[in-house]
């Protein structure tokens, strides 16, 4: 076998033991398993991995830098012409950085301030306007559990104030919360956090039901407490580096 269906043949074990994880996290939570999708995240390995995932049937994937990910969505349409990945935004966005994750993204998943969210807004409605897109851009709300600046993310006292200014700009369709228990947290006591804020996320706003909640080292905990989307790096992809880093 060549290194390439070495690859394919780890990816594809990789996955089948993630699906087995979430569908027994599932079963543990008395939950049907087609409740939690699963968003591959391929930031940091290259082009051809995501081919192969994407020959697995996973079509659902997150990156979190705009440049790297902009390169990869156009080398990935060259290898997987028919193919039809949904491209997802999970890191820090900066606004400057906005026109580049347009063409490409299907959601972006860290929308954490009012500057950001008219910043997209601005993009997507011009976006609806000139054809390249067909409608308003799906985005998360990023909440931040424990308030800390420095990882990003939106408080608990500016969640609903963010949750209707979102709600109300037309190139923006809410569709939910997406969050990360902070490292050294009790598991269980953050992602209760995370699904109270989700909970009254979709009271205000009864559209948005994703709950993107849960990686690699604690997706059981998560589902647990309701995460209808699991972000899975480490478990699938392993830790690997594209040549440029």
């Amino acid at each position: 076998m060549n290194d390439h269906t070495d690859r394919s043949a780890e990816l594809a074990r990789n996955l089948a033991a993630v699906r087995e994880r979430i569908d027994a996290a599932c079963a543990a939570a008395g939950r049907d398993a087609a409740s939690v999708s699963l968003l591959a995240v391929t930031k940091t390995v290259p082009a051809s991995d995501v081919a192969a995932l994407l020959d697995l049937g996973v079509t659902a994937l997150g990156e979190n830098r705009a440049q790297e990910a902009a390169t990869k969505a156009g080398e990935v349409a060259e290898l997987r012409p028919e193919a039809s990945p949904r491209w997802h935004f999970v890191g820090g966005l900066q606004r400057n950085k906005v026109k580049m994750v347009l063409p490409w993204v299907t959601r972006v998943e860290s929308v954490d301030s009012p500057r950001l969210a008219r910043a997209l807004d601005r993009a997507a409605t011009a976006a609806v306007e000139d054809g390249s897109r067909t409608g308003p851009l799906p985005v998360l709300l990023q909440y931040s559990v424990d308030g800390d600046p420095e990882r990003g993310g939106v408080a608990d006292d500016g969640l609903m104030e963010l949750a209707d200014l979102v709600g109300g700009l037309p190139g923006l369709e809410l569709q939910g919360l997406m969050a990360v228990a902070p490292l050294g947290s009790e598991p269980d006591g953050a992602f209760g956090a995370i699904a109270g804020a989700a909970q009254r996320l979709r009271a205000g706003h009864p559209g948005a039901t994703e709950m993107s909640a849960g990686m690699s080292g604690d997706l059981e905990t998560a589902v647990g407490h309701g995460s209808t989307v699991v972000r899975v790096g480490t478990a699938l992809v392993g830790d690997r580096r594209i040549a440029s880093q």
